[in-house]
């Protein structure tokens, strides 16, 4: 049985409250966690790739084996309220970031608009602009470098 989620529980508690449910349910799914990032260590910068992880499904932007992820990729991106803060990588469109930084959800966002398709159709998520891992030999991977960030 599934748990009701809490009334507008992404206004009323911090990240750290929140159940699993509501945690998943913050996911805008853009999908823009699972671009690879390329970090240099002498520059202390963090590349953003339109490289998506193999497991991405592009189209709809979830994870084709969410609930074994790290077992098929085990640097995949584990996203929990304590490392928002140090993911300064995250989109300032991200729900998650949003909620930490106490800003409130984009309208599109699928809590807000009941529409999952909505996060496409406003261009936030990668859908239109990322290619599979799978497509993209690792040699040519700074090919595919869409933002260079601090990592401060």
């Amino acid at each position: 049985m599934v748990a009701a989620m809490r009334e507008r529980f992404w206004e009323r508690y911090s990240l750290e409250e929140l159940t699993p449910q509501e945690w998943e349910a913050l996911c805008d799914g853009c999908g823009q966690c699972c671009l690879l990032k390329l970090h240099d260590d002498e520059t202390q910068e963090l590349a953003v790739l339109n490289v998506a992880c193999r497991l991405l499904d592009i189209h709809s932007c979830q994870c084709s084996d969410y609930e074994n992820r790290f077992d098929s990729v085990p640097d995949c991106t584990q996203l929990t309220p304590e490392l928002v803060k140090e993911f300064t990588w995250l989109p300032h469109t991200c729900g998650y970031r949003r909620v930490a930084e106490g800003r409130k959800l984009a309208g599109w966002h699928p809590l807000l608009s009941n529409d999952a398709e909505r996060v496409h159709r406003k261009g936030v998520s990668v859908r239109s602009f990322a290619v599979s891992q799978d497509d993209v030999p690792e040699r040519l991977l700074e090919e595919h470098i869409l933002a260079v960030l601090p990592m401060s």
